[in-house]
């Protein structure tokens, strides 16, 4: 397929820019469907600003789908252990009708996971 330069008006400042048939040629092998809609001053100026927006949140953003690959860390809430006192970290917030434990309190109370048996086939 022979590629040919476009005249594109960018959406943010109204500015012609070219999408040129280099740059279409590595869109298609890379399976991206859309064209630019943004000149490449306004690009950068948009990425500046989400850079600014993610650093001020605490939060890493890695696109739509970070919560599935459970990239962004997690907001974590002090809290104090109700056995020995301590104070300790919990990615919940603590609603004080429930008790929260440390991580060794919580070892030493929480019932051991239950095994499963393998069948054993009789010998014969």
């Amino acid at each position: 397929m022979a590629f040919a330069d476009k005249q594109i008006s960018c959406r943010d400042c109204g500015t012609a820019f070219v999408f040129t048939a280099g740059e279409q040629e590595f869109y298609a092998n890379k399976g991206l469907m859309n064209e630019p809609t943004r000149c490449t001053n306004c690009r950068s100026a948009r990425r500046a600003t989400q850079g600014t927006m993610q650093e001020n949140d605490g939060f890493v953003r890695y696109g739509n789908f970070a919560s599935f690959g459970g990239k962004t860390p997690r907001q974590m809430h002090p809290a104090a252990c109700a056995e020995c006192a301590q104070m300790t970290e919990v990615p919940f917030v603590p609603r004080g009708d429930r008790p929260v434990y440390c991580s060794s309190c919580y070892n030493k109370i929480k019932p051991p996971a239950p095994r499963e048996e393998v069948p054993t086939r009789p010998m014969r």
